[in-house]
């Protein structure tokens, strides 16, 4: 690349040129000047020059740019005068009217650009030349945050001018409009046809993504009416990180798959795709996926430790998914680490019930000079909770503002609110709650009523209950939760209340399913489901290892499963087993002995299970990992890595 020499003088227009100086007109050499980014030497030699002959119109767009960004704004103006004098302006000369135009909007100078527009003679103007002028003062607008400005022109354009837009129009608007315009200009894209353009719908399902909530839907609409031709990296990026950031990590993974596949056309990932497509596997529990793309990152990206969001997305995704050794292996071989890095294991570590050992990294991470954020105390507090840590949960959460400058969130007390509760300090979290300087939120009051599930505390979960619903009316999990609580307590008629709360409002129990990942299938299991090849070997592997269990501990177990059994009953469809017994089953019929077997679940390992877990580990000498809603729970020699705090 050209650098500008440390001499203001101009270059020799043989030096600029390449050549005779008859062999480029001065316009040209201005013009290459400002190319290659030498705006100092074009601007002087557009002044100092021989003026005979004059430059040629054309230099002057190329000079304005170098005032331009310069911060030159009396250049820019003395130009324009001059372009003035010539009969240039106001509408003869496009490529100057443009120039000019975006040149007064990145110095700020707003005002001045609207009057150049409002001295252009609309009705003499040719369509382009106009269209350009009125692109170049809303893309001012937009890029310095004047939304209302962006759409005043953008109406005046089309009403009163009676200018159509283009591409370039709807690229300016689109990512400033509030969001309920967007759908707006979609449909106008549409109608001219715009919307099929690649940049404008790229644009389109990026701005659809961040809307949050319906968004992704939208995005996911925009995308799938695009001429497949047409999708290129940054629309699949775009599509897939709208999913991603939006909760829907299976649809995310899913689309990374058909992106991978014929219909990707040959579009390759790269980083940013593939930091969306990890993020989704960690959250999801897609071990094969991820480690597909673990691959493909080592085999394609040379160098790739040096990418940050990259590694710390694959530590995220080993952490999540259970290999905490991966994790820590990619985490020491980084040569540099950002707070992301260390938050990553923390959480991992956290999740994994070793708040030791992330509360070590905190203070490593402290001691090298990276600070702290809100999300890494975040996840130093969760790992404080998860471990049953209440002294140091305390003492970090008591300290964070003044040590690290970090005042507490929502999600720090909810943090506090969950570390107290499992501690079976209620009435204290209950005190914190009542202190806190903003309103407590469902997730505050959902933490406070799971303790309440957790130490059988009626009379506080009806509290908890009474206000949680009250902010998220529709979230199953807290009516399961205080129907739960009614049930350990024996209070059938309180049970009662809640399910015919439930009837009213239309809310069903969501479904407990597990899955295991075998010879790179997922096979997922739900409560009593009979739908599996396998079903028959399943069931009766299951009520043999109960029978076992019962053997060993002496517990009660339905006599009748066993009877049940036999293969001349096995007609007759077995009920009350949980998905993660069907999993772990599955997972012993299919799986060479010492091998570990995962499985993931969407809610909370219920306590039956927890035991069955604990003692099959030690009969059958197995280790079981079992990642639930919350956590990871390490089921080895008859015990669990919670340490029955979960």
């Amino acid at each position: 690349m050209a650098t500008e020499p440390s001499t203001s003088a101009p270059a020799s227009p043989a030096a600029v040129a390449g050549g005779d100086d008859s062999l480029e007109p001065w316009s040209a050499r201005v013009r290459t000047l400002t190319r290659l980014g030498r705006h100092r030497e074009a601007l002087a030699l557009l002044r100092h020059g021989d003026p005979s002959p004059p430059p040629h119109a054309l230099a002057l767009p190329a000079a304005v740019i170098s005032c331009a960004k310069l911060h030159l704004a009396s250049g820019v103006a003395q130009i324009h005068a001059l372009a003035a004098k010539r009969g240039l302006l106001p509408s003869s000369d496009a490529y100057l009217l443009s120039a000019l135009l975006s040149s007064y909007s990145r110095l700020r100078l707003l005002p001045l650009a609207r009057q150049l527009l409002d001295e252009l003679p609309l009705a003499s103007t040719p369509p382009a030349t106009a269209r350009t002028a009125f692109n170049s003062l809303i893309s001012g607008c937009a890029l310095h945050g004047v939304p209302a400005g962006c759409f005043s022109l953008f109406r005046r354009m089309r009403v009163a001018a009676g200018v159509r837009f283009d591409a370039v129009t709807l690229l300016a608007l689109v990512p400033v409009a509030p969001l309920g315009i967007v759908p707006q200009l979609h449909a106008l894209a549409a109608r001219s046809g715009l919307a099929a353009n690649t940049s404008v719908a790229n644009c389109l399902v990026s701005v659809y993504a961040r809307g949050g909530g319906g968004g992704a839907s939208l995005a996911r609409q925009v995308f799938e009416e695009m001429p497949r031709a047409s999708r290129d990296l940054v629309s699949w990026n775009a599509v897939i990180s709208a999913h991603a950031q939006n909760g829907l990590a299976v649809e995310a993974v899913e689309l990374y798959r058909r992106m991978r596949g014929p219909e990707g056309g040959g579009v390759e990932p790269d980083a940013v795709t593939l930091v969306g497509v990890l993020s989704s596997c960690a959250h999801t529990g897609a071990r094969r996926v991820g480690l597909d793309v673990e691959r493909y990152v080592r085999d394609t990206i040379p160098g790739f430790r040096d990418n940050l969001p990259l590694c710390n997305a694959l530590i995220n995704f080993h952490a999540r998914c259970g290999s905490l050794a991966q994790a820590q292996e990619l985490f020491d071989e980084m040569p540099e680490r950002s707070v992301v890095s260390w938050t990553a294991l923390i959480i991992g570590y956290g999740m994994h019930g070793q708040g030791d050992i992330a509360v070590d990294l905190f203070e490593t991470m402290v001691s090298e000079a990276t600070a702290p954020d809100s999300v890494a105390m975040v996840g130093l507090l969760s790992a404080c909770s998860h471990a049953g840590m209440y002294d140091e949960g305390r003492k970090y959460f008591s300290t964070m503002e003044r040590d690290y400058c970090l005042r507490p969130k929502l999600e720090h007390y909810t943090c506090m609110v969950d570390l107290l509760g499992r501690a079976g300090r209620l009435d204290e979290a209950r005190e914190l709650i009542a202190s806190m300087p903003m309103a407590a939120d469902g997730a505050v009051w959902g933490a406070l009523l799971g303790a309440c599930k957790i130490h059988k505390n009626v009379e506080m979960g009806e509290e908890a209950f009474e206000r949680v619903v009250s902010l998220e009316p529709a979230n199953v999990g807290y009516y399961v939760l205080m129907a739960n609580i009614y049930a350990d307590a024996g209070q059938l008629d309180g049970v009662a209340k809640v399910r015919a709360a439930m009837r009213r409002r239309g809310l069903r129990k969501e479904p407990g399913c597990s899955y295991v990942e075998h010879k790179g299938k997922v096979h997922l299991f739900m409560a009593d489901d009979h739908s599996h090849p396998q079903a028959r070997r399943i069931y009766e592997l299951v009520v043999e290892l109960e029978r076992m269990v019962k053997e060993k501990t002496g517990g009660d177990v339905v006599e009748e499963r066993a009877e049940k059994a036999v293969a001349e009953a096995a007609a007759v469809p077995l009920v009350g087993f949980h998905s993660e017994k069907l999993a772990v089953a599955f997972g012993l019929l299919n799986t060479e002995a010492g091998s570990e077997i995962v499985v993931i679940k969407n809610l909370r390992v219920c306590g039956d299970c927890h035991s069955f877990l604990k003692t099959i580990s030690e009969l059958t000498n197995r280790a079981f990992l079992v990642r639930d809603a919350s956590r990871f729970h390490r089921f080895e020699n008859g015990a669990c890595s919670c340490r029955d705090y979960w």
